[in-house]
């Protein structure tokens, strides 16, 4: 009890506000885009503690959520659904590159951040830069302006994808295809299919990692390409682990109420996750994200999305 007394006295009234608000976010009260805008809000007040390395923790939190939704995925379902958007997800991948480089040659953009913006829109956005980056010996500043563009779509995305679903009338299982292929990172196509109902978070979650899974192939055509570094090239374990979890619950029914407990616990979690990336979005990096680059990225996801939600509901 000491240690946790001598913890709290060390926190500061900003650690105070962003640890109580983190943790409001646990609750159902906040909503995935309404945990962004919180998280956008702190940061704009500064109102952020800067001693927290808060990008890490990002990172392992959306991981141990993704992997807690595994238990709620049924295996049967995902592999038909892996089936049926096979297809989609290839296409879309090699067809959101293939014009990222066209349009990074039409808008003069340098050609590493227009590949960087490319394979965040192609596979799941900031997962995607982080893996390509390094493998094409790319800029810090090339990486940071990818980033910035890829967060700023993905908040919109966060808001209007669920609108557009209901005015649409889509199904639960449409909507989810459709986030998996058209929104980039995984917490906001989780955010906002977990917003549309479970079924399409379901949808959504499968599709997006099996989405994710091209990560690796796309990152060593990069280093060939541009001639960088295949040995820099990260591996995303925590889908395997996903897919272990996926495993576990088909293989041991019983534990059926557990697995339940776990997956409503992650969806919580993941909420937390976007308001911590929310807190790390500013309007420095919103400027820092320009125009052109900015332009580069409505576009390939104008087109990437409008093409998606096309196929699906004509399908």
């Amino acid at each position: 009890m000491s240690a946790v007394h001598s913890f709290f006295n060390k926190l500061s009234k900003t650690d105070g506000i962003f640890i109580a608000v983190a943790l409001l976010c646990l609750f159902p009260v906040v909503s995935s885009p309404i945990a962004l805008v919180l998280g956008f809000t702190l940061a704009t007040f500064g109102l952020v503690p800067s001693q927290f390395n808060l990008a890490a923790l990002t990172k392992k939190l959306l991981s141990y959520s993704i992997i807690g939704l595994g238990f709620g995925i049924q295996l049967d379902q995902a592999i038909e659904a892996s089936k049926q958007g096979l297809g989609l997800i290839v296409a879309s991948i090699f067809c959101t590159l293939l014009l990222g480089y066209v349009l990074t040659k039409l808008l003069r953009i340098e050609q590493k951040t227009g590949h960087l913006i490319a394979s965040g829109t192609a596979i799941c956005g900031g997962s995607a830069i982080a893996a390509v980056a390094p493998a094409i010996n790319a800029k810090d500043d090339q990486t940071s302006l990818a980033l910035a563009t890829v967060f700023v779509l993905n908040a919109i995305a966060l808001f209007i994808f669920p609108v557009i679903g209901h005015y649409l009338e889509m199904s639960q299982h449409a909507f989810g295809t459709w986030a998996a292929i058209a929104i980039h990172d995984t917490s906001s196509v989780v955010g906002a299919a977990g917003a549309y109902g479970d079924e399409a978070l379901k949808t959504a979650t499968t599709l997006k990692l099996a989405r994710a899974l091209w990560i690796i192939p796309i990152a060593f055509l990069s280093a060939l390409m541009f001639k960088g570094n295949s040995k820099k090239i990260g591996v995303p374990f925590f889908i395997l682990f996903y897919c272990l979890a996926i495993g576990v619950a088909y293989l041991l029914p019983d534990f059926q109420p557990l697995y339940t407990a776990i997956f409503s616990m992650s969806k919580r979690v993941l909420v937390v996750c976007l308001f911590l990336i929310g807190s790390g979005i500013t309007i420095q990096k919103l400027r820092a994200a320009g125009i052109q680059p900015l332009l580069l990225g409505v576009l390939l996801w104008v087109c990437i999305g409008g093409g998606s939600l096309a196929y699906i509901q004509l399908s």
